[in-house]
């Protein structure tokens, strides 16, 4: 800090102001100056100043020790009042237009973080800091209205919906390892627009088991009333929360059973397999890709070892375009690509071994054949099939029969896109795994059938009519009531699905909406539409693609994991109601939590069944 040669300045005028108790004016040749007596900070301490500026650093300044501002604050008041009423009016002379010419000139030089209109509305920044004020709770008690309004809205139009919903269970991390479960609701409107709404988000505790998952989630079903109206599930791990789901269908179905016997309730994220078969493969090959990484970065250290590695290319026939490129390790995509570009340089880095002595990181024959697996694979891939094969197996199992039921539904394939490609997965068994996924379409296409013609409360839902477990005389009955529809349904009705799968496939093309074609052909379909609404919503996928990618997960930021549990939920649930969507989403379409669903216009369900 820069020491002044201080003179006391003569006291020409009395300093009347009450800022002037924590500042010292002080002389330095012809400048006069003002000192903070808190901090030591030099302000201009000029007559033709004011004392606006002095004021302001004050009340930064104090606040940073905590002193009391009540004082100025309350002189500041009465000096407006008093230079507003009759008395001090009628005495106005220079001096006072002096005193306002140097105040608008010190708030014009002096630049302040926030720039207010009026004098009341600094006093009213002052108490918003303070989270203690009438101001903020004011503030938080018009969020919360407005919030619980949102709130409202978004429950009425579940609640309004014919159709059923399914719920994606999302979940989230912290940087300091907390851990957090998101909830959204994912259902197709009565105009045929895909729509997704997050309903919770929970913040867990770090001793959480599944018994406290399933509570969770079923006290989120429980608040939102929306028990009777979910449709399945989706997760993203394929080998955990199989207690969960157990209580989670046990609870469910005490009040209604589910569609199929719940075979298409527990749904798991397709994205969340694929990363970890990945991840059996790059932990096998771990090894290589270090040794990989390393050689590309040594080559890309210097120009001058770089301008060598093409001469090496050169000398060896490489006239690839392709340029050699790092990874980055938490994008395994980047180290397949880092791979691929590698290979292709396979015989210069040979070359650069034998005339390189600091080139330590060499790849023998056999570890480049290796590397070649990865990006090519053959049979290095054998030591890991097993384990890739089993955590297939398992989503395989759990899922495979609402995924060739989806694909049925869509009017460009129908049963001929499950017939191909069963042939080629089951080979001669083929013929009676498609029987079996003809009699589950059947059998839940008799479900909805039986649904449609109840007028109870909820009659808008397919298989209402169904009885309540919980009610033993009628339970004893349901298998009669499901035969007396099917014997006494009349033709027209029962062939809704026959008509439909005996009728050519749609022409494919580029631009085709499946969530169209369904709201174009309900008239026609009525019972098997109101089928496709449900099945198309599910969400194959908890993740974006731009996790899928990603060796991580959801990540909370530190701002929203700093926040209070109700604060947090409030804010992540607020921000995704108060969003504008006018026009609901498109086919696919990504938002705040993307996922991926049935009604994906890019085919990703076949591409995976492929």
């Amino acid at each position: 800090m820069e020491v002044l040669n201080e003179i006391p300045a003569k006291k020409t005028k009395r300093l009347t102001s009450v800022v002037w108790n924590h500042f010292e004016r002080v002389r330095k040749a012809d400048a006069q100056y003002a000192v903070c007596v808190h901090c030591k900070k030099k302000l201009s301490g000029s007559s033709n100043s004011g004392t606006t500026h002095l004021r302001n650093h004050l009340l930064r300044c104090l606040k940073r020790s905590n002193y009391d501002v009540s004082q100025i604050l309350s002189a500041k008041r009465k000096r407006k009042e008093t230079s507003q009423s009759p008395l001090h009016q009628s005495n106005l002379g220079p001096s006072t237009i002096n005193y306002e010419e140097g105040k608008i000139k010190d708030e014009i030089l002096s630049p302040l973080p926030l720039k207010f209109e009026q004098e009341q509305k600094k006093e009213e920044t002052i108490q918003t800091f303070n989270l203690g004020s009438v101001k903020f709770d004011q503030d938080r008690s018009r969020l919360h209205d407005h919030l619980r309004k949102e709130k409202q809205k978004v429950y009425e139009s579940i609640h309004h919906l014919h159709g059923r919903i399914s719920l994606a269970v999302d979940m989230w991390v912290s940087p300091e390892s907390s851990e957090y479960i998101c909830l959204t609701a994912n259902y197709i409107d009565e105009d045929w627009k895909l729509q997704k709404k997050i309903l919770n988000f929970i913040s867990l505790d770090p001793s959480h088991t599944d018994d406290i998952l399933s509570e969770a989630i079923i006290k989120s079903l429980t608040d939102w009333a929306i028990d009777r109206k979910l449709f399945s599930m989706t997760f993203d791990d394929c080998s955990a929360y199989e207690i969960m789901v157990f209580k989670i269908k046990d609870w469910l179905s005490q009040n209604r059973p589910l569609l199929k016997n719940g075979e298409l309730f527990d749904v798991r994220c397709v994205t969340h397999l694929l990363k970890s078969i990945v991840q059996e493969v790059m932990e096998a090959c771990r090894d290589v890709t270090h040794k990989v990484r390393e050689s590309v970065r040594h080559v890309k250290s210097t120009q001058a070892l770089l301008g060598k590695f093409n001469e090496f290319a050169q000398q060896v026939g490489i006239s690839s375009g392709r340029r050699l490129v790092l990874d980055y390790p938490m994008q395994w995509n980047s180290t397949y690509l880092m791979l691929e570009s590698a290979i292709e340089y396979k015989a210069a880095f040979c070359l650069m071994q034998e005339h390189d002595p600091s080139y330590s990181k060499a790849l023998s024959e056999t570890e480049w054949e290796w590397a070649s697996s990865v990006a090519e694979p053959d049979d290095f891939l054998s030591s890991v099939a097993l384990k890739m094969k089993i955590k297939f197996d398992m989503y395989w199992s759990k899922c495979s029969l609402v995924l060739a039921i989806a694909a049925i539904l869509d009017p460009r394939f129908k049963m001929k896109l499950v017939e191909y490609y069963f042939r080629q997965i089951y080979g001669t068994a083929a013929p009676d795994r498609i029987k079996e996924v003809s009699a589950g379409l059947r059998e839940l296409f008799n479900e909805y059938s039986m649904g449609s013609s109840s007028f109870d409360q909820d009659s808008n839902l397919p298989g209402s009519s169904l009885p309540s477990s919980s009610n033993g005389s009628r339970d004893k009955l349901k298998g009669f009531d499901k035969f007396l529809y099917e014997t006494s349904q009349s033709q027209s009705v029962s062939s809704d699905l026959d008509k439909y799968l005996e009728e050519p496939v749609f022409p494919r093309n580029y631009d085709f909406s499946i969530l169209n074609w369904w709201k174009v052909h309900t008239p026609r379909y009525p019972i098997l539409s109101m089928m496709a609404r449900d099945l198309l919503a599910i969400p194959v996928s908890t993740l974006g693609p731009e996790l899928a990618f990603s060796n991580s997960g959801r990540v909370l930021d530190q701002y929203h994991s700093s926040l209070s549990p109700d604060t947090r939920e409030a804010m992540i649930c607020g921000h995704d109601w108060l969003k504008m969507e006018p026009e609901g989403l498109s086919d696919g379409q990504l938002c705040w939590l993307p996922n991926l669903y049935f009604a994906d216009p890019k085919d990703y369900l076949l591409t995976f069944i492929h």
